[in-house]
């Protein structure tokens, strides 16, 4: 086998499995909730630690791939994500489970911040966006896995069988990884920023933890404003830092270039729209007006996979050849016209009536997906490209972090947060004792986030579009 197929093949398997568990544990919520007897505030940090942890380390693991070599630190990525996995099978509590998803987040990070770059560095320019566009359809097929196979095992054998799966392929992508891959990328030495990853860090937690928090009724405005204004404080810190130490975790300068900061603008957004999704379609369709099980409403979401599956490399291919500068904006557009018909949704939906809106949300994310990341890992110099990597995955880490805040935030102030509990508990709300009123709010703020998430991804066309503008220094 051509050897830049054996590292298109070994990189999607990393970037299923890790994708894959965003989705396997949103879908298993319900299960987990009975058996750990967790409250609602535990559950959604055991979805929000995946993404903070991920975000928080992304950055310097992309600097120390271009220090100790992206194929090593690959391969550690997979030991640590399967060591994980085992460690989530065997939680007692939600406590225990937050703490080994970090363990898994951390193995995650490593996979993330490395798998683009591997690729970058094996495929040829005209074949780049076509790869990481095939690439990108991993995280599809860990949607899918997640959605369907993930609500079937939570629905027959536990939702402990969730984390069982990743046992077997991750042992053995670990060792092939490790026979196969060779180091093709440029090794540098470098010092490690630590400073500036323990402020970025630690502001990003601060800030999370004053909006899950507030959203929650645990702190009252003022604190949960101050504890934000903490967090923001230490990400400006952090980027004084940057300005100034010799080998910066996140490498200013790479902003420099208009293509690489519009293209993360935009990752960055998008991210922020859509992060929370496949969270927010469980709620409506496991909630009190639909009342599915996991398995059934991990079927009803497949229209988006299979949309997201067809574009992505499609769209790819098109970049590669024509060079379309205009196909990432046009994504996004897509999307956004999916997310507004979905503000529109019924208290009930049939298959049919919501296949169009998930289908368009689907393809915008398929066709904005390969071209931007295509464009951003071209735009820099070869040997920052372990670097370029992990700030535009660390930018998706991030955003979909704050998306989850954010939505608890907008639905707690809509609902009742003791009544949102109680939907939560009763597994999404499948019983029949919720009175008609708290139906209609729980629709309400359904509606309200997917009709904020068309309006920011309409937002994030502009950085899309402004970046080719000028030409690019």
């Amino acid at each position: 086998m051509n050897y830049k197929w054996i590292t298109l093949s070994n990189t999607t398997i990393g970037t299923i499995m890790a994708s894959l568990d965003r989705n396997i544990v949103i879908i298993a919520l319900p299960t987990i909730a009975s058996d750990l007897h967790t409250s609602f505030f535990t559950l959604t940090w055991i979805v929000l630690v995946y993404w903070l942890v991920t975000a928080s380390v992304l950055l310097n693991f992309g600097r120390l791939s271009d220090m100790f070599g992206r194929v090593k630190l690959y391969n550690l990525g997979f030991a640590i994500f399967t060591l994980g996995s085992g460690l989530c099978s065997i939680s007692q509590s939600g406590e225990q489970l937050i703490l080994f998803r970090i363990i898994q987040a951390v193995g995650a990070a490593f996979l993330f911040s490395n798998s683009a770059a591997i690729i970058t560095d094996t495929f040829p320019e005209n074949e780049r966006a076509k790869a990481l566009g095939l690439n990108q359809t991993a995280i599809v097929v860990g949607s899918v896995v997640g959605l369907v196979f993930g609500g079937f095992l939570a629905t027959y054998l536990g939702w402990r069988s969730i984390f069982w799966i990743n046992l077997p392929i991750g042992i053995f992508a670990t060792i092939w990884s490790h026979a196969k891959l060779k180091e093709l990328g440029t090794i540098t030495k470098e010092k490690i920023d630590w400073l500036g990853n323990a402020t970025f860090a630690t502001g990003l937690f601060l800030i999370l933890l004053g909006v899950t928090f507030s959203a929650f009724k645990f702190i009252n405005l003022f604190v949960s404003l101050l504890t934000i204004a903490a967090g923001t404080s230490l990400i400006v810190l952090f980027a004084f830092i940057e300005r100034r130490v010799d080998r910066p975790m996140f490498d200013l300068s790479l902003f420099k270039i208009r293509v690489f900061t519009g293209g993360n603008i935009a990752i960055f957004i998008n991210a922020l729209t859509r992060g929370t999704f496949t969270l927010i379609m469980s709620f409506y369709l496991q909630g009190p007006s639909m009342k599915l099980d996991a398995l059934n409403a991990g079927i009803y979401l497949i229209p988006v996979s299979i949309a997201l599956a067809a574009f992505a490399p499609l769209s790819g291919w098109l970049y590669d050849k024509y060079k379309l500068r205009m196909s990432a904006a046009l994504g996004l557009l897509i999307s956004s016209v999916g997310f507004f018909l979905l503000a529109r949704i019924g208290t009930t939906s049939s298959f049919y009536q919501i296949v169009v809106p998930l289908f368009l949300v689907g393809a915008g994310m398929g066709i904005f997906a390969s071209p931007n990341r295509a464009s951003i890992m071209t735009s820099v110099p070869i040997y920052r490209r372990g670097a370029s990597a992990g700030i535009s995955t660390s930018f998706v880490m991030t955003g979909n972090a704050f998306s989850i805040g954010l939505v608890f935030l907008v639905m707690t102030n809509v609902i009742p947060l003791h009544a949102a509990e109680q939907l939560f508990s009763s597994s999404f709300g499948r019983s029949s004792q919720f009175s008609t009123a708290l139906v209609v709010k729980f629709l309400t703020s359904v509606r309200l986030i997917f009709f904020v998430s068309a309006i920011m991804m309409l937002v994030s066309v502009i950085p899309s579009v402004v970046k080719w503008s000028v030409k690019s220094k």
